[in-house]
């Protein structure tokens, strides 16, 4: 079991990744530096290894398909998840282990917005993207993340081995922290400094496709961990609609005695029963949450044994 390991998922970043693996080995003696290769063109795989780098193979494209493959194979005290494409410095490592280390955070953010990423950063709609993702999340999960996607994080072994991976790509960092922030985890964010891609270094984040793809990612972990509130929400607007159209209905009923809009009296009486459905599935999912909260607590424990005796072990070895 390492002590630290350094996590890097790599798709054609050979300009870049032997400065990366160098960069860390150097500021974090003793680590192991892992690159995992995701069908790279240009060499990066080569270059990584002569670097000093521990290199496997993730042969299904997308980051998140790689970011499941590290955390199924690598045991390590601690985690640094960092991109291959030398944005991060690895000169923040050590603030970014450090709570993981001294004070048992489950996962630590480099937060990238609170310093010189709006600068750096020449994509104006990247930018829009991470503010939008951000105090969406923030809103919805009532939390104080400062940076959701960032690619800078490190991570205890209970985070890793507890995090189900669900997504294929770029929205795999909006997943972390939404599962941190429903299983009640400690996370810290640390603010880290930010420089965009060298020349000729080419991002392989779609703003438009991703971004898409992010937000979807975030509307379907609100209905997963907030079923209440997801399907409260539907119910809520139901009935409003509802009660809105039945209203002049009612009002012309009073009045006239007569029911002048059929049509609309039973659209409205269908939304009500719809409001009513949504309302209950809500209840019963959040009471189904609640278990499954639990079951997960009983689940840290074990990895938390699981952990300590592995420790023992390499340090017998």
């Amino acid at each position: 079991m390492d002590r630290i390991a350094v996590l890097v998922p790599c798709y054609n970043e050979a300009k870049t990744v032997e400065k990366v693996v160098k960069d860390f080995l150097r500021v974090l003696p003793g680590c192991k530096v892992y690159v995992y290769d995701n069908n790279s063109t240009d060499g990066t795989a080569e270059l990584a290894k002569a670097a000093g780098a521990i290199v496997r193979h993730e042969f299904r494209q997308g980051k998140g398909n790689v970011i499941r493959r590290m955390f199924r194979e690598i045991d390590a005290e601690c985690y640094v998840m960092v991109d291959g494409d030398d944005t991060y410095p690895a000169e923040c490592a050590p603030q970014l282990i450090a709570p993981v280390l001294e004070k048992q955070a489950d996962m630590v953010v480099g937060d990238r917005l609170s310093s010189t990423y709006f600068t750096e950063n020449k994509r104006p709609f990247h930018n829009f993207g991470n503010s939008l993702v951000r105090s969406s999340i923030n809103a919805i999960f009532h939390s104080d993340i400062k940076d959701v996607m960032t690619g800078y994080r490190a991570f205890n072994y209970q985070f890793v081995k507890s995090f189900p991976v669900l997504s294929k790509g770029f929205e795999i960092e909006t997943e972390m922290t939404i599962h941190a922030i429903d299983k009640n985890m400690y996370v810290e964010n640390v603010v880290i400094d930010y420089r965009d891609r060298t020349e000729g270094s080419v991002s392989k984040l779609n703003t438009y496709s991703d971004g898409f793809r992010v937000l979807r990612t975030v509307g379907r972990l609100f209905r997963s961990y907030k079923p209440l509130g997801y399907f409260g929400l539907i119910a809520g607007i139901l009935f409003v609609l509802a009660i809105g159209f039945v209203v002049p209905v009612l009002v012309s009923y009073i009045h006239t005695g007569l029911v002048r809009r059929f049509p609309t009296l039973i659209a409205c009486g269908f939304a009500a029963v719809a409001g009513l459905q949504s309302l209950f599935a809500g209840l019963i999912l959040h009471t189904m949450r609640q278990k499954d909260r639990q079951d997960f607590e009983a689940r840290l424990i074990a990895l938390s044994e699981d952990c300590k005796r592995k420790l023992a072990e390499s340090k017998d070895a």
